[in-house]
Protein backbone atom coordinates (compact mmCIF):
# COMPACT_ATOMS: atom_id res chain seq x y z
CA UNK A 1 0.00 0.00 0.00
CA UNK A 2 3.05 2.27 0.21
CA UNK A 3 3.06 2.87 -3.54
CA UNK A 4 -0.71 3.41 -3.61
CA UNK A 5 -0.41 6.15 -0.98
CA UNK A 6 0.03 8.52 -3.94
CA UNK A 7 -3.69 8.03 -4.68
CA UNK A 8 -4.79 9.13 -1.20
CA UNK A 9 -4.87 12.79 -2.25
CA UNK A 10 -7.49 11.92 -4.86
CA UNK A 11 -9.52 9.85 -2.38
CA UNK A 12 -9.51 12.89 -0.11
CA UNK A 13 -10.55 15.11 -3.03
CA UNK A 14 -13.56 12.88 -3.76
CA UNK A 15 -14.31 11.98 -0.13
CA UNK A 16 -18.02 12.78 -0.47
CA UNK A 17 -18.34 10.26 -3.32
CA UNK A 18 -16.68 7.66 -1.10
CA UNK A 19 -18.81 8.52 1.95
CA UNK A 20 -22.10 8.45 0.02
CA UNK A 21 -21.06 5.23 -1.70
CA UNK A 22 -20.41 3.58 1.69
CA UNK A 23 -23.84 4.68 2.96
CA UNK A 24 -25.51 3.29 -0.16
CA UNK A 25 -23.65 -0.03 0.25
CA UNK A 26 -24.86 -0.35 3.87
CA UNK A 27 -28.48 0.41 2.90
CA UNK A 28 -28.34 -1.98 -0.07
CA UNK A 29 -27.02 -4.77 2.16
CA UNK A 30 -29.73 -4.14 4.76
CA UNK A 31 -32.35 -4.54 2.06
CA UNK A 32 -30.48 -7.67 0.96
CA UNK A 33 -30.98 -9.27 4.38
CA UNK A 34 -34.74 -8.59 4.44
CA UNK A 35 -35.69 -11.28 1.84
CA UNK A 36 -33.78 -13.94 3.82
CA UNK A 37 -35.77 -13.16 6.98
CA UNK A 38 -39.03 -13.04 5.00
CA UNK A 39 -38.25 -16.37 3.33
CA UNK A 40 -37.70 -17.97 6.74
CA UNK A 41 -41.08 -16.71 7.96
CA UNK A 42 -42.67 -17.78 4.66
CA UNK A 43 -41.38 -21.36 4.98
CA UNK A 44 -42.44 -21.57 8.61
CA UNK A 45 -45.84 -20.07 7.74
CA UNK A 46 -46.37 -22.60 4.96
CA UNK A 47 -45.55 -25.49 7.28
CA UNK A 48 -47.73 -24.22 10.15
CA UNK A 49 -50.60 -23.15 7.86
CA UNK A 50 -50.62 -26.53 6.12
CA UNK A 51 -50.86 -28.29 9.50
CA UNK A 52 -53.60 -25.88 10.60
CA UNK A 53 -55.43 -26.29 7.31
CA UNK A 54 -55.47 -30.06 7.72
CA UNK A 55 -56.56 -29.66 11.33
CA UNK A 56 -59.72 -27.79 10.20
CA UNK A 57 -60.54 -30.39 7.60
CA UNK A 58 -64.32 -30.37 6.93
CA UNK A 59 -64.88 -27.26 9.05
CA UNK A 60 -65.87 -23.73 7.81
CA UNK A 61 -62.64 -22.33 9.35
CA UNK A 62 -60.60 -24.25 6.74
CA UNK A 63 -61.60 -21.83 3.96
CA UNK A 64 -60.82 -18.70 6.02
CA UNK A 65 -57.50 -20.26 7.05
CA UNK A 66 -56.69 -20.80 3.35
CA UNK A 67 -57.55 -17.20 2.48
CA UNK A 68 -55.41 -15.84 5.32
CA UNK A 69 -52.53 -18.11 4.24
CA UNK A 70 -52.72 -16.93 0.60
CA UNK A 71 -52.92 -13.29 1.63
CA UNK A 72 -49.84 -13.69 3.85
CA UNK A 73 -47.89 -15.27 0.99
CA UNK A 74 -48.77 -12.31 -1.26
CA UNK A 75 -47.67 -9.87 1.45
CA UNK A 76 -44.36 -11.72 1.90
CA UNK A 77 -43.86 -11.79 -1.88
CA UNK A 78 -44.54 -8.03 -2.08
CA UNK A 79 -42.03 -7.39 0.72
CA UNK A 80 -39.38 -9.50 -1.04
CA UNK A 81 -40.05 -7.77 -4.37
CA UNK A 82 -39.94 -4.30 -2.78
CA UNK A 83 -36.71 -5.16 -0.93
CA UNK A 84 -35.10 -6.45 -4.14
CA UNK A 85 -36.13 -3.31 -6.04
CA UNK A 86 -34.90 -0.99 -3.29
CA UNK A 87 -31.64 -2.93 -3.05
CA UNK A 88 -31.21 -2.58 -6.80
CA UNK A 89 -31.83 1.18 -6.60
CA UNK A 90 -29.23 1.65 -3.86
CA UNK A 91 -26.73 -0.58 -5.68
CA UNK A 92 -27.20 1.70 -8.68
CA UNK A 93 -26.47 4.70 -6.45
CA UNK A 94 -23.49 2.81 -5.01
CA UNK A 95 -21.94 2.37 -8.46
CA UNK A 96 -22.85 5.92 -9.46
CA UNK A 97 -20.76 7.25 -6.59
CA UNK A 98 -17.78 4.90 -6.14
CA UNK A 99 -17.32 3.80 -9.76
CA UNK A 100 -17.81 7.40 -10.92
CA UNK A 101 -15.22 8.42 -8.31
CA UNK A 102 -12.79 5.90 -9.80
CA UNK A 103 -13.32 7.34 -13.29
CA UNK A 104 -12.73 10.87 -11.99
CA UNK A 105 -9.52 9.73 -10.27
CA UNK A 106 -8.45 7.96 -13.48
CA UNK A 107 -9.02 11.20 -15.38
CA UNK A 108 -7.04 13.24 -12.84
CA UNK A 109 -4.19 10.72 -12.69
CA UNK A 110 -3.87 10.55 -16.47
CA UNK A 111 -3.77 14.34 -16.62
CA UNK A 112 -1.15 14.42 -13.86
CA UNK A 113 1.05 11.88 -15.67
CA UNK A 114 0.64 13.60 -19.05
CA UNK A 115 1.35 17.04 -17.59
CA UNK A 116 4.46 15.64 -15.90
CA UNK A 117 5.58 14.03 -19.17
CA UNK A 118 5.30 17.45 -20.83
CA UNK A 119 7.55 19.01 -18.21
CA UNK A 120 10.37 16.46 -18.54
CA UNK A 121 13.51 17.23 -20.58
CA UNK A 122 14.52 15.74 -23.92
CA UNK A 123 17.00 13.43 -22.18
CA UNK A 124 14.07 11.61 -20.53
CA UNK A 125 12.58 10.78 -23.93
CA UNK A 126 15.92 9.56 -25.24
CA UNK A 127 16.09 7.03 -22.38
CA UNK A 128 12.47 5.80 -22.53
CA UNK A 129 10.62 4.45 -25.54
CA UNK A 130 7.22 5.71 -26.63
CA UNK A 131 5.49 2.37 -26.04
CA UNK A 132 6.52 2.36 -22.38
CA UNK A 133 5.35 5.95 -21.90
CA UNK A 134 1.96 5.15 -23.43
CA UNK A 135 1.60 1.91 -21.47
CA UNK A 136 2.04 3.68 -18.13
CA UNK A 137 -0.51 6.37 -18.91
CA UNK A 138 -3.07 3.88 -20.27
CA UNK A 139 -2.75 0.31 -18.99
CA UNK A 140 -1.10 1.12 -15.64
CA UNK A 141 -3.54 3.93 -14.84
CA UNK A 142 -6.44 1.59 -15.74
CA UNK A 143 -5.16 -0.98 -13.23
CA UNK A 144 -4.93 1.71 -10.54
CA UNK A 145 -8.53 2.67 -11.34
CA UNK A 146 -9.56 -0.91 -10.57
CA UNK A 147 -8.18 -0.36 -7.06
CA UNK A 148 -9.98 2.95 -6.39
CA UNK A 149 -13.19 1.62 -7.98
CA UNK A 150 -14.13 -2.07 -7.79
CA UNK A 151 -11.55 -3.02 -5.13
CA UNK A 152 -12.67 -0.32 -2.69
CA UNK A 153 -16.35 -0.83 -3.50
CA UNK A 154 -16.29 -4.61 -3.03
CA UNK A 155 -13.99 -4.28 -0.03
CA UNK A 156 -16.49 -2.03 1.75
CA UNK A 157 -19.29 -4.34 0.60
CA UNK A 158 -17.49 -7.35 2.12
CA UNK A 159 -16.91 -5.61 5.45
CA UNK A 160 -20.48 -4.33 5.78
CA UNK A 161 -21.96 -7.63 4.61
CA UNK A 162 -20.06 -9.56 7.29
CA UNK A 163 -20.99 -7.02 9.96
CA UNK A 164 -24.68 -7.27 9.02
CA UNK A 165 -25.12 -10.96 8.06
CA UNK A 166 -22.87 -12.89 10.49
CA UNK A 167 -24.73 -11.65 13.64
CA UNK A 168 -28.02 -12.78 12.04
CA UNK A 169 -26.54 -16.22 11.35
CA UNK A 170 -24.98 -16.58 14.80
CA UNK A 171 -28.24 -15.57 16.51
CA UNK A 172 -29.99 -18.51 14.81
CA UNK A 173 -27.40 -21.28 15.25
CA UNK A 174 -23.67 -21.04 15.91
CA UNK A 175 -22.80 -24.56 14.72
CA UNK A 176 -24.67 -24.15 11.42
CA UNK A 177 -22.98 -20.80 10.89
CA UNK A 178 -19.51 -22.27 11.32
CA UNK A 179 -20.17 -25.25 9.04
CA UNK A 180 -21.74 -23.14 6.29
CA UNK A 181 -18.77 -20.74 6.30
CA UNK A 182 -16.04 -23.45 6.19
CA UNK A 183 -15.65 -23.51 2.34
CA UNK A 184 -15.59 -19.71 2.00
CA UNK A 185 -11.95 -19.09 3.11
CA UNK A 186 -10.83 -21.83 0.69
CA UNK A 187 -12.89 -20.12 -2.00
CA UNK A 188 -11.21 -16.79 -1.31
CA UNK A 189 -7.71 -18.29 -1.31
CA UNK A 190 -8.41 -20.26 -4.53
CA UNK A 191 -9.65 -17.14 -6.30
CA UNK A 192 -6.58 -15.23 -5.13
CA UNK A 193 -4.26 -17.98 -6.41
CA UNK A 194 -6.03 -18.34 -9.77
CA UNK A 195 -6.26 -14.57 -10.18
CA UNK A 196 -2.51 -14.20 -9.66
CA UNK A 197 -1.91 -16.71 -12.44
CA UNK A 198 -4.38 -14.81 -14.63
CA UNK A 199 -2.62 -11.52 -13.89
CA UNK A 200 0.82 -12.94 -14.71
CA UNK A 201 -0.40 -14.38 -17.98
CA UNK A 202 -2.30 -11.17 -18.75
CA UNK A 203 0.93 -9.21 -18.31
CA UNK A 204 2.69 -11.61 -20.70
CA UNK A 205 -0.10 -11.02 -23.22
CA UNK A 206 0.20 -7.27 -22.68
CA UNK A 207 3.92 -7.35 -23.44
CA UNK A 208 3.31 -9.55 -26.46
CA UNK A 209 0.58 -7.22 -27.69
CA UNK A 210 2.84 -4.22 -27.15
CA UNK A 211 5.56 -5.86 -29.25
CA UNK A 212 3.00 -6.72 -31.91
CA UNK A 213 1.65 -3.14 -31.97
CA UNK A 214 5.17 -1.71 -32.17
CA UNK A 215 5.99 -4.06 -35.06
CA UNK A 216 2.82 -3.12 -36.97
CA UNK A 217 3.29 0.61 -36.34
CA UNK A 218 6.87 0.48 -37.57
CA UNK A 219 5.88 -1.58 -40.61
CA UNK A 220 3.14 0.82 -41.63
CA UNK A 221 5.32 3.87 -40.98
CA UNK A 222 8.05 2.40 -43.16
CA UNK A 223 5.75 0.88 -45.79
CA UNK A 224 7.47 2.79 -48.58
CA UNK A 225 10.84 1.31 -47.68
CA UNK A 226 9.38 -2.19 -47.27
CA UNK A 227 7.76 -2.05 -50.72
CA UNK A 228 10.86 -0.51 -52.30
CA UNK A 229 13.04 -3.37 -51.06
CA UNK A 230 10.34 -6.01 -51.77
CA UNK A 231 10.37 -7.20 -48.14
CA UNK A 232 6.60 -7.76 -47.77
CA UNK A 233 6.90 -11.56 -47.39
CA UNK A 234 9.67 -11.23 -44.79
CA UNK A 235 7.51 -8.88 -42.78
CA UNK A 236 4.50 -11.18 -43.20
CA UNK A 237 6.57 -13.99 -41.73
CA UNK A 238 7.80 -11.83 -38.83
CA UNK A 239 4.25 -10.67 -38.14
CA UNK A 240 3.00 -14.28 -38.16
CA UNK A 241 5.66 -15.24 -35.59
CA UNK A 242 4.75 -12.30 -33.33
CA UNK A 243 1.06 -13.08 -33.80
CA UNK A 244 1.62 -16.77 -32.93
CA UNK A 245 3.35 -15.76 -29.70
CA UNK A 246 0.34 -13.59 -28.81
CA UNK A 247 -2.06 -16.44 -29.70
CA UNK A 248 -0.26 -19.02 -27.55
CA UNK A 249 -0.16 -16.69 -24.55
CA UNK A 250 -3.86 -15.92 -25.02
CA UNK A 251 -4.75 -19.64 -25.13
CA UNK A 252 -2.78 -20.27 -21.92
CA UNK A 253 -4.77 -17.50 -20.26
CA UNK A 254 -8.06 -18.86 -21.60
CA UNK A 255 -7.27 -22.27 -20.03
CA UNK A 256 -6.81 -20.75 -16.56
CA UNK A 257 -9.90 -18.56 -16.95
CA UNK A 258 -11.90 -21.70 -17.83
CA UNK A 259 -11.13 -23.03 -14.31
CA UNK A 260 -12.42 -19.87 -12.65
CA UNK A 261 -16.19 -20.40 -12.58
CA UNK A 262 -16.18 -24.20 -12.05
CA UNK A 263 -14.00 -23.61 -9.00
CA UNK A 264 -16.40 -21.00 -7.63
CA UNK A 265 -19.50 -23.11 -8.27
CA UNK A 266 -18.01 -26.26 -6.71
CA UNK A 267 -17.08 -24.50 -3.46
CA UNK A 268 -20.42 -22.67 -3.32
CA UNK A 269 -22.15 -26.01 -3.86
CA UNK A 270 -20.14 -27.56 -1.02
CA UNK A 271 -21.21 -24.74 1.30
CA UNK A 272 -24.88 -25.25 0.38
CA UNK A 273 -24.57 -29.04 0.90
CA UNK A 274 -23.06 -28.53 4.37
CA UNK A 275 -25.80 -26.03 5.24
CA UNK A 276 -28.57 -28.43 4.17
CA UNK A 277 -26.94 -31.43 5.88
CA UNK A 278 -26.26 -29.78 9.24
CA UNK A 279 -29.52 -27.83 9.06
CA UNK A 280 -31.51 -30.99 8.38
CA UNK A 281 -29.99 -32.60 11.46
CA UNK A 282 -31.08 -29.52 13.43
CA UNK A 283 -34.61 -29.76 12.04
CA UNK A 284 -34.84 -33.42 13.10
CA UNK A 285 -33.78 -32.54 16.65
CA UNK A 286 -36.17 -29.61 16.72
CA UNK A 287 -33.43 -26.95 17.09
CA UNK A 288 -34.08 -25.47 13.65
CA UNK A 289 -36.95 -25.02 11.25
CA UNK A 290 -37.02 -25.54 7.48
CA UNK A 291 -37.25 -21.76 7.23
CA UNK A 292 -33.89 -21.48 8.98
CA UNK A 293 -32.27 -23.72 6.34
CA UNK A 294 -33.70 -21.62 3.50
CA UNK A 295 -32.59 -18.45 5.30
CA UNK A 296 -29.05 -19.80 5.74
CA UNK A 297 -28.78 -20.78 2.08
CA UNK A 298 -29.66 -17.19 1.14
CA UNK A 299 -27.09 -15.86 3.65
CA UNK A 300 -24.42 -18.18 2.25
CA UNK A 301 -25.19 -17.02 -1.28
CA UNK A 302 -25.08 -13.39 -0.10
CA UNK A 303 -21.62 -13.95 1.40
CA UNK A 304 -20.28 -15.98 -1.52
CA UNK A 305 -19.57 -13.11 -3.90
CA UNK A 306 -18.01 -10.78 -1.26
CA UNK A 307 -15.76 -13.62 -0.05
CA UNK A 308 -14.94 -14.55 -3.64
CA UNK A 309 -14.19 -10.89 -4.26
CA UNK A 310 -11.72 -10.89 -1.35
CA UNK A 311 -9.21 -12.93 -3.36
CA UNK A 312 -9.96 -10.85 -6.44
CA UNK A 313 -9.57 -7.61 -4.47
CA UNK A 314 -6.22 -8.74 -3.07
CA UNK A 315 -5.00 -9.53 -6.56
CA UNK A 316 -6.29 -6.17 -7.88
CA UNK A 317 -4.49 -4.30 -5.09
CA UNK A 318 -1.23 -6.11 -5.83
CA UNK A 319 -1.57 -5.39 -9.55
CA UNK A 320 -2.49 -1.75 -8.86
CA UNK A 321 0.47 -1.35 -6.50
CA UNK A 322 2.85 -2.69 -9.16
CA UNK A 323 1.33 -0.35 -11.76
CA UNK A 324 1.42 2.65 -9.42
CA UNK A 325 5.07 1.88 -8.68
CA UNK A 326 5.79 2.11 -12.41
CA UNK A 327 3.83 5.36 -12.62
CA UNK A 328 5.64 6.76 -9.57
CA UNK A 329 8.99 6.02 -11.22
CA UNK A 330 8.15 8.47 -14.00
CA UNK A 331 6.35 10.91 -11.69
CA UNK A 332 9.53 10.91 -9.60
CA UNK A 333 11.67 11.82 -12.62
CA UNK A 334 12.87 15.37 -12.14
CA UNK A 335 13.24 18.04 -14.76
CA UNK A 336 16.78 19.32 -14.45
CA UNK A 337 16.06 22.04 -17.03
CA UNK A 338 14.75 24.64 -14.60
CA UNK A 339 15.22 28.39 -14.42
CA UNK A 340 17.28 29.40 -11.41
CA UNK A 341 16.24 33.07 -11.32
CA UNK A 342 13.23 32.87 -13.68
CA UNK A 343 14.02 36.21 -15.30
CA UNK A 344 11.24 37.30 -17.66
CA UNK A 345 12.41 39.84 -20.22
CA UNK A 346 11.97 40.78 -23.85
CA UNK A 347 14.56 38.82 -25.82
CA UNK A 348 16.69 40.84 -28.27
CA UNK A 349 18.60 37.87 -29.57
CA UNK A 350 22.31 38.16 -28.80
CA UNK A 351 23.83 34.68 -28.51
CA UNK A 352 27.10 33.87 -26.75
CA UNK A 353 28.73 30.44 -26.38
CA UNK A 354 31.66 30.67 -23.96
CA UNK A 355 33.93 27.58 -23.84
CA UNK A 356 30.91 25.30 -24.10
CA UNK A 357 31.37 21.53 -23.86
CA UNK A 358 28.55 19.02 -23.82
CA UNK A 359 28.30 15.27 -23.23
CA UNK A 360 25.01 13.44 -23.77
CA UNK A 361 24.00 11.99 -20.38
CA UNK A 362 22.40 8.82 -21.77
CA UNK A 363 25.12 7.76 -24.22
CA UNK A 364 28.21 9.44 -22.72
CA UNK A 365 29.20 10.79 -26.16
CA UNK A 366 30.93 14.17 -26.05
CA UNK A 367 29.30 16.24 -28.78
CA UNK A 368 30.95 19.64 -28.20
CA UNK A 369 34.42 20.61 -26.97
CA UNK A 370 35.20 24.19 -25.88
CA UNK A 371 32.96 25.85 -28.49
CA UNK A 372 32.95 29.66 -28.36
CA UNK A 373 31.22 32.20 -30.59
CA UNK A 374 29.30 35.47 -30.32
CA UNK A 375 26.32 36.47 -32.49
CA UNK A 376 25.00 40.01 -32.11
CA UNK A 377 21.27 40.68 -32.14
CA UNK A 378 20.00 40.69 -35.73
CA UNK A 379 23.15 39.06 -37.12
CA UNK A 380 23.43 35.55 -38.50
CA UNK A 381 25.82 32.65 -38.07
CA UNK A 382 26.17 29.49 -40.11
CA UNK A 383 27.39 26.24 -38.60
CA UNK A 384 28.58 23.64 -41.07
CA UNK A 385 30.28 20.31 -40.67
CA UNK A 386 30.00 16.63 -41.33
CA UNK A 387 27.38 14.33 -39.80
CA UNK A 388 28.01 13.89 -36.07
CA UNK A 389 30.14 17.00 -35.77
CA UNK A 390 27.83 18.55 -33.15
CA UNK A 391 25.79 20.99 -35.27
CA UNK A 392 22.34 19.99 -33.99
CA UNK A 393 23.64 19.88 -30.41
CA UNK A 394 24.23 23.64 -30.61
CA UNK A 395 20.56 24.10 -31.63
CA UNK A 396 19.47 21.95 -28.66
CA UNK A 397 21.53 24.06 -26.25
CA UNK A 398 20.11 27.33 -27.63
CA UNK A 399 16.55 25.97 -27.19
CA UNK A 400 17.68 24.70 -23.79
CA UNK A 401 16.64 21.14 -24.43
CA UNK A 402 19.86 20.39 -22.53
CA UNK A 403 22.23 22.40 -20.35
CA UNK A 404 25.91 22.68 -21.21
CA UNK A 405 28.17 20.25 -19.33
CA UNK A 406 30.86 22.94 -19.12
CA UNK A 407 31.02 26.59 -20.13
CA UNK A 408 28.15 29.03 -20.48
CA UNK A 409 25.40 29.75 -23.02
CA UNK A 410 24.04 33.30 -22.72
CA UNK A 411 21.22 35.23 -24.38
CA UNK A 412 21.40 39.03 -24.19
CA UNK A 413 24.36 38.71 -21.78
CA UNK A 414 22.22 36.75 -19.30
CA UNK A 415 23.04 33.08 -18.58
CA UNK A 416 20.33 30.99 -20.22
CA UNK A 417 19.75 29.12 -16.91
CA UNK A 418 18.59 32.37 -15.32
CA UNK A 419 16.00 33.21 -17.97
CA UNK A 420 12.40 32.05 -17.83
CA UNK A 421 12.35 28.87 -19.91
CA UNK A 422 8.98 29.49 -21.58
CA UNK A 423 9.90 33.07 -22.60
CA UNK A 424 13.18 31.82 -24.14
CA UNK A 425 11.46 29.15 -26.21
CA UNK A 426 8.66 31.52 -27.29
CA UNK A 427 11.33 33.83 -28.70
CA UNK A 428 12.83 31.05 -30.83
CA UNK A 429 11.63 29.79 -34.20
CA UNK A 430 13.10 26.31 -34.65
CA UNK A 431 13.09 24.31 -37.89
CA UNK A 432 14.36 20.82 -36.94
CA UNK A 433 16.23 18.52 -39.25
CA UNK A 434 13.73 15.73 -38.58
CA UNK A 435 10.46 17.40 -39.60
CA UNK A 436 7.38 16.48 -37.59
CA UNK A 437 3.94 17.54 -38.80
CA UNK A 438 0.65 16.84 -37.04
CA UNK A 439 -2.36 15.09 -38.59
CA UNK A 440 -4.15 18.41 -38.99
CA UNK A 441 -4.62 20.91 -41.80
CA UNK A 442 -1.66 22.74 -43.38
CA UNK A 443 -3.06 25.95 -41.91
CA UNK A 444 -3.14 24.49 -38.38
CA UNK A 445 0.40 23.16 -38.75
CA UNK A 446 1.71 26.59 -39.77
CA UNK A 447 -0.22 28.28 -36.94
CA UNK A 448 0.94 25.68 -34.39
CA UNK A 449 3.45 27.95 -32.65
CA UNK A 450 1.06 30.86 -32.04
CA UNK A 451 -2.46 30.90 -30.64
CA UNK A 452 -3.30 34.43 -31.84
CA UNK A 453 -1.85 34.29 -35.36
CA UNK A 454 -3.90 35.90 -38.14
CA UNK A 455 -4.82 34.52 -41.56
CA UNK A 456 -2.57 37.11 -43.21
CA UNK A 457 0.43 36.06 -41.14
CA UNK A 458 -0.15 32.41 -42.06
CA UNK A 459 -0.29 33.25 -45.77
CA UNK A 460 2.78 35.47 -45.51
CA UNK A 461 4.75 32.70 -43.76
CA UNK A 462 3.68 30.19 -46.42
CA UNK A 463 4.74 32.63 -49.16
CA UNK A 464 8.14 33.24 -47.56
CA UNK A 465 8.69 29.48 -47.31
CA UNK A 466 7.91 29.13 -51.05
CA UNK A 467 4.87 27.02 -50.19
CA UNK A 468 2.05 29.03 -51.80
CA UNK A 469 2.25 27.45 -55.27
CA UNK A 470 2.25 23.95 -53.79
CA UNK A 471 -0.74 24.67 -51.55
CA UNK A 472 -2.75 26.07 -54.45
CA UNK A 473 -2.53 22.68 -56.19
CA UNK A 474 -4.31 20.91 -53.33
CA UNK A 475 -8.13 20.75 -53.71
CA UNK A 476 -8.71 22.09 -50.17
CA UNK A 477 -5.75 24.47 -50.23
CA UNK A 478 -4.74 25.54 -46.71
CA UNK A 479 -7.48 23.33 -45.24
CA UNK A 480 -5.91 20.17 -46.66
CA UNK A 481 -5.59 17.68 -43.80
CA UNK A 482 -2.20 15.96 -43.69
CA UNK A 483 -1.74 12.25 -43.05
CA UNK A 484 0.18 10.81 -40.12
CA UNK A 485 3.47 12.68 -39.67
CA UNK A 486 2.66 14.65 -42.83
CA UNK A 487 2.88 11.61 -45.11
CA UNK A 488 0.59 13.37 -47.62
CA UNK A 489 3.42 15.77 -48.49
CA UNK A 490 6.77 15.21 -50.13
CA UNK A 491 9.98 15.64 -48.12
CA UNK A 492 10.57 19.13 -49.54
CA UNK A 493 6.98 20.21 -48.91
CA UNK A 494 7.17 19.00 -45.30
CA UNK A 495 10.33 21.00 -44.72
CA UNK A 496 8.75 24.14 -46.19
CA UNK A 497 5.70 23.76 -43.94
CA UNK A 498 8.10 23.40 -41.01
CA UNK A 499 9.91 26.60 -42.08
CA UNK A 500 6.59 28.45 -42.40
CA UNK A 501 5.60 27.25 -38.91
CA UNK A 502 8.84 28.63 -37.43
CA UNK A 503 8.73 32.05 -39.11
CA UNK A 504 4.98 32.56 -38.63
CA UNK A 505 5.52 33.41 -34.96
CA UNK A 506 8.01 36.23 -35.84
CA UNK A 507 10.76 34.93 -33.55
CA UNK A 508 13.72 36.95 -32.30
CA UNK A 509 16.01 33.94 -32.80
CA UNK A 510 15.58 31.74 -35.86
CA UNK A 511 17.28 28.32 -35.97
CA UNK A 512 17.38 26.47 -39.29
CA UNK A 513 18.72 22.99 -38.62
CA UNK A 514 19.64 21.61 -42.05
CA UNK A 515 16.11 22.46 -43.15
CA UNK A 516 16.85 22.58 -46.88
CA UNK A 517 18.30 19.09 -47.18
CA UNK A 518 15.18 17.69 -48.89
CA UNK A 519 14.63 20.45 -51.46
CA UNK A 520 16.17 20.82 -54.89
CA UNK A 521 18.60 23.58 -55.86
CA UNK A 522 15.93 25.71 -57.54
CA UNK A 523 13.60 25.57 -54.52
CA UNK A 524 16.56 26.13 -52.21
CA UNK A 525 17.51 29.33 -54.07
CA UNK A 526 13.91 30.51 -53.93
CA UNK A 527 13.70 29.89 -50.18
CA UNK A 528 17.14 31.44 -49.58
CA UNK A 529 16.06 34.62 -51.38
CA UNK A 530 13.01 34.74 -49.11
CA UNK A 531 15.23 34.06 -46.11
CA UNK A 532 17.17 37.23 -46.77
CA UNK A 533 13.98 39.16 -46.05
CA UNK A 534 12.96 36.94 -43.14
CA UNK A 535 16.35 37.16 -41.42
CA UNK A 536 16.24 40.95 -41.14
CA UNK A 537 16.20 41.97 -37.44
CA UNK A 538 16.37 38.30 -36.39
CA UNK A 539 19.34 36.50 -34.90
CA UNK A 540 19.64 33.56 -37.26
CA UNK A 541 21.52 30.30 -36.76
CA UNK A 542 21.85 28.34 -40.00
CA UNK A 543 22.92 24.75 -39.48
CA UNK A 544 23.73 23.07 -42.74
CA UNK A 545 26.06 20.85 -44.68
CA UNK A 546 25.48 23.00 -47.79
CA UNK A 547 27.78 25.93 -48.37
CA UNK A 548 25.06 27.64 -50.43
CA UNK A 549 22.95 28.05 -47.28
CA UNK A 550 25.96 29.12 -45.19
CA UNK A 551 26.76 32.04 -47.55
CA UNK A 552 23.73 33.93 -46.24
CA UNK A 553 25.34 34.26 -42.79
CA UNK A 554 27.48 37.12 -41.53
CA UNK A 555 29.76 34.60 -39.87
CA UNK A 556 30.53 30.94 -40.53
CA UNK A 557 32.03 28.35 -38.20
CA UNK A 558 33.19 24.92 -39.32
CA UNK A 559 32.80 22.07 -36.83
CA UNK A 560 34.63 18.78 -36.81
CA UNK A 561 34.22 16.22 -34.04
CA UNK A 562 32.65 18.84 -31.78
CA UNK A 563 35.43 21.43 -32.18
CA UNK A 564 35.60 24.66 -34.16
CA UNK A 565 38.38 24.28 -36.70
CA UNK A 566 37.62 27.33 -38.85
CA UNK A 567 35.55 30.48 -38.50
CA UNK A 568 35.04 33.74 -40.34
CA UNK A 569 33.02 35.19 -43.23
CA UNK A 570 32.57 33.36 -46.52
CA UNK A 571 35.30 35.37 -48.22
CA UNK A 572 37.70 34.97 -45.30
CA UNK A 573 37.28 31.19 -45.25
CA UNK A 574 37.68 30.92 -49.04
CA UNK A 575 40.96 32.83 -48.82
CA UNK A 576 42.27 30.44 -46.13
CA UNK A 577 42.33 27.48 -48.52
CA UNK A 578 41.13 25.18 -45.72
CA UNK A 579 38.32 22.69 -45.16
CA UNK A 580 35.59 25.22 -45.97
CA UNK A 581 37.10 26.02 -49.38
CA UNK A 582 37.47 22.32 -50.21
CA UNK A 583 33.84 21.71 -49.24
CA UNK A 584 32.72 24.75 -51.29
CA UNK A 585 34.58 23.63 -54.41
CA UNK A 586 33.25 20.07 -54.17
CA UNK A 587 29.67 21.26 -53.87
CA UNK A 588 30.04 23.75 -56.73
CA UNK A 589 31.52 21.03 -58.96
CA UNK A 590 28.71 18.67 -57.97
CA UNK A 591 26.02 21.20 -58.86
CA UNK A 592 27.71 21.93 -62.21
CA UNK A 593 27.87 18.23 -63.08
CA UNK A 594 24.18 17.85 -62.21
CA UNK A 595 23.23 20.83 -64.39
CA UNK A 596 25.18 19.35 -67.29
Amino acid sequence: MKELAHINKYLLKYKYHLLLGTIFIIIANLFGVVPAVVVRHSFDLIQESFQLYNLFDGLPLQESTHDTFVLSIFVFAAVILASALLRGVFMFFMRQTIIVMSRLIEYDLKNEVYEHYQSLPLSFYRKNNTGDLMNRISEDVSKVRMYVGPAIMYGINLATMFIIVIPFMLSINVELTLYSLIPLPFLSFSIYYVNNIINRRSEEIQRSQSNLSTFVQEAFSGIRVIKSFVREKDYDKSFAEASDDYKLKSLRLAFVQALFFPLIMSLIGLSVILTVYIGSAGVLTGELSTGNIAEFIIYVNMLTWPVTALGWITSIIQSAAASQKRINEFLGAKNDIVSEKNIKKEIDGRLVFDQVSFTYPDSGIQALKNVSFDVKSGDSIAIIGTTGSGKSTIANLICRMYDATQGQVSIDEVPIQDLNLASVRRSIGYVPQDVFLFSESIKDNIAFGSSDITEEQIMEAADNADLTDNISKFPQGMETVLGERGITLSGGQKQRVSIARAIARSPKILILDDCLSAVDTKTENSILNSMKRIMVDKTTVIISHRVSSAQLADKIIVLDDGEIIEQGSHQELISKNGIYKNLYEKQIQGEESLSN
